[in-house]
């Protein structure tokens, strides 16, 4: 019987059917197949290229080729579990691959030996060509040589081809139990923002399900009646991929206590740090949140720009010294912006009144005073290619730019 089937243990959707129906196939379906499967000699049967919960596209093929749903095989592994294979597998390969690497740099010594045995013998290599018997045999002799010196140097080439095989499958091996402490805890985020989200999921579809229950309707985008077995199956769906994240989660988090835990945090970086970011290096901490921070880059040829990183890019605090940049605002100055007075955009001017190290107090006429804080930006201006910004207003042209002191 022809089937389909998805393996638990390798999370891939299987389809179980014989070479001759495939011979049989029109081209569309079988370049179908060939998109979304790999034929599995091992396991005699064409294995999609995706994953479990990304089979939808895989199980639509399935069902074009009129193929029996199989249900599920195989144990369900732990994410650490799926790692400690795909590292046996990656050893396994660079061992093999070192193998034929040795294998194919003997037959190119074996091959060029010959030649390499006649170093230094000027007149072999420089004899011409005698039309005698001899002449015509000694010939013959030196163009195998030579042929055979040329498949030597394809054979070397082998050899360096597998070697770089066999390292690829060593760092592969090796990169399953990864240290890069961003890349964990980014990962673990993302475990965690999956799991929320499927938990939401969980829940609505219970209700669904409960409410069809009780004979509500229910109809999916292409105007099918939802059955109860159809939102049962999304039931599982959703559990399962809960719990490969809660096993990514802590396999990951594991990781990351091993690799020495994220150090910094809202607790002990503030603002006005210079820290060491991974992928921009020298940093000032502009700004601290819960989850991430605020960064100006000091160094390098994105010198000024700014953006946010998590804490765990953090490679170490360069200073601890605290320095607010002194924004150009002065009491006394006057700025005109275009303001909505309830019909149209009108100037409208503002004059400053106080200013702090971190904020600056404007006044337009009798109304009241308001206060808003400048920030520092990169504009490409300036020696420094940095602007301050004091935005007065909502609007395209509310705001108020200035060069940073250091430009003038």
């Amino acid at each position: 019987m022809d089937y389909y089937i998805t393996n638990m243990e390798t999370h891939k959707l299987e389809l179980h059917f014989e070479k001759e129906d495939y011979l049989a196939l029109p081209e569309d379906l079988k370049k179908e197949i060939n998109r979304n499967f790999l034929f599995s000699r091992k396991s005699n049967a064409w294995v999609s290229r995706a994953k479990f919960p990304n089979l939808w596209q895989a199980e639509a093929v399935a069902k074009k080729l009129g193929l029996t749903d199989g249900g599920k095989t195989g144990e369900r592994l732990s994410f650490e579990e799926q790692m400690e294979r795909k590292a046996k597998r990656a050893e396994e390969r660079a061992e093999r691959y070192e193998f034929k690497s040795g294998r194919a740099a003997e037959r190119g010594k074996a091959l060029q030996k010959p030649v390499e045995d006649m170093r230094g013998d000027i007149a072999f290599f420089t004899q011409p060509f005698i039309n005698s018997s001899a002449g015509r045999a000694f010939a013959n002799k030196r163009n195998r040589m030579f042929a055979a010196w040329d498949k030597g140097l394809e054979e070397f080439k082998k050899s360096e081809y597998y070697a770089r095989k066999a390292e690829t499958a060593r760092r592969t091996a090796k990169g399953t139990m990864p240290t890069d402490r961003a890349f964990l805890d980014r990962r673990i985020k993302n475990a965690e923002r999956i799991i929320r989200a499927q938990r939401k999921n969980l829940e609505s579809y219970q209700k669904k399900l409960e409410k069809i229950g009780q004979g509500e309707v229910f109809k999916s985008y292409d105007g099918r009646v939802l059955t109860a077995e159809t939102v049962q199956g999304w039931i599982e769906d959703t559990e399962l991929i809960i719990e490969n994240e809660i096993s990514k989660f802590i396999y990951y988090q594991e990781c990351l206590e091993a690799a020495g835990g994220v150090k910094f945090s809202q607790e002990n970086i503030k603002v006005g740090y210079t820290v060491e970011l991974n992928q921009w290096g020298k940093c000032k901490v502009i700004g601290t949140g819960r989850v991430n921070l605020t960064y100006r880059i000091l160094e390098g040829g994105a010198v000024g720009m700014s953006g946010q990183a998590a804490y765990a890019e953090i490679n170490r605090i360069l200073s601890d010294q605290i320095r607010i940049d002194p924004h150009p605002f002065q009491v006394g100055e006057v700025y005109t912006i275009k303001a909505w007075n309830g019909q149209t955009y009108a100037d409208k001017e503002y004059r400053v009144t106080k200013i702090t190290e971190e904020k600056v107090t404007l006044k337009s006429g009798t109304e009241r005073a308001i206060t808003r804080k400048p920030r520092k930006l990169w504009n490409g201006s300036g020696p420094n290619g940095c602007a301050w910004a004091l935005g007065i207003v909502d609007g395209l042209n509310g705001t108020v730019y200035k060069h940073d002191e250091e430009t003038k």
